[in-house]
């Protein structure tokens, strides 16, 4: 058993302790908190309050891969939806046109924190604050007033479900509701899927490991560190623009709290995920288990009656502190059994 755990990479070791959490916390979720966990829809409910995290959140890990980090994804996200909302409002504007906003202001932000990141060798959590405040201020002077879109054909999409068959419920009346998701639902899995064929078998994926595993080993080897570094920022830019048109397409409004906080729960989702801060570890598919878990626990807490915002703050920094420290020690015994060999 040992000569297994030891033969395992840091990465799908990681994944498998993220993934056993996960069915333990919904399984105790199931035994203690009642029945309404073991409907599908509680499960699919999570993912569709959840997809515009699970997005940035698989942004944030590309650039922890690398050993960089980036705040600004929350202040990105509000800033997306601020200016989608007061386009399609304030000057009749149509969805298409939206979401290329959307992307725009993602690449954006990716292109110049990528390039003072990498070209210039600015710290990234500098870089990445100053690209916070700088979107926080942009949406209060888009508009300061929160408001709910009446755009007609963005009320329609947003309110267009995805029926997953064979999985609906007989509610209290006996009648069968269908288990649905919304749309945002699909665009995250699609992202997930993606992206973890692009670190798993691409060259660009591989450069990522290798840049956050050791940089001066990575130049060795004839990767090209900063181009890499670029591309992270980048790619983690334009997730947050798509992630932000999801998460504007699951509020419908514009306000400039938007997604407050939200940057500090992807790094928890990547950090519960397997996602190392140090660089060199981490896996999309154990990114997509810790926003699952993160909201779990979450409905846990507020399940048992304890709906103060800072009960879910005190659980979360437990979380986070519990995975940190099974890291450190996971990996301090697999790089023990293999000195050992």
């Amino acid at each position: 058993m040992k000569k297994k755990i030891a033969n395992m990479s840091d990465t799908n070791l990681l994944l498998t302790i993220t993934v056993v959490v996960f069915f333990v916390m919904y399984i105790g979720a199931i035994l203690f908190q009642g029945k309404g966990f073991l409907k599908p829809q509680t499960f699919f409910n999570i993912l569709n309050a959840n997809a515009s995290l699970i997005i940035l959140s698989c942004g944030m890990s590309i650039v922890m891969i690398t050993g960089g980090i980036d705040i600004s994804v929350g202040g990105v996200t509000a800033l997306v939806s601020m200016c989608c909302a007061v386009y399609l409002d304030y000057h009749q504007g149509n969805v298409f046109v939206s979401m290329l906003i959307a992307l725009a202001i993602g690449l954006a932000f990716g292109a110049v924190q990528g390039y003072l990141v990498a070209y210039l060798d600015i710290q990234p959590f500098i870089v990445t604050l100053a690209g916070m405040f700088f979107a926080r201020g942009m949406t209060t002077i888009v508009n300061s007033a929160p408001f709910n879109v009446a755009n007609e054909a963005f009320v329609a999409l947003k309110e267009t479900r995805v029926i997953v068959p064979g999985m609906g419920s007989v509610n209290k009346l006996g009648k069968y509701v269908n288990a649905y998701v919304e749309i945002g639902v699909v665009v995250a899995l699609i992202t997930v899927i993606v992206l973890f064929c692009v670190l798993r078998w691409t060259k660009l994926g591989r450069s990522f490991y290798a840049v956050g595993g050791n940089r001066q080993s990575a130049l060795m080897l004839g990767i090209n560190v900063k181009r890499t570094r670029f591309l992270s920022h980048l790619i983690c830019g334009l997730l947050a623009g798509i992630g932000g048109f999801v998460y504007f397409l699951h509020v419908g409004s514009g306000s400039a709290s938007h997604a407050s906080g939200m940057e500090m729960n992807a790094i928890a989702s990547s950090i519960i995920g397997g996602t190392m801060l140090t660089g060199g570890v981490g896996n999309i598919i154990g990114t997509f288990f810790g926003v699952l878990s993160l909201s779990t626990i979450q409905n846990i807490v507020s399940s048992a009656g304890l709906d103060q915002a800072w009960w879910t703050g005190i659980t979360i920094a437990a979380m986070l502190c519990l995975f940190l420290v099974v890291q450190s020690v996971v990996i301090a015994k697999k790089k023990k059994a293999l000195k050992a060999e």
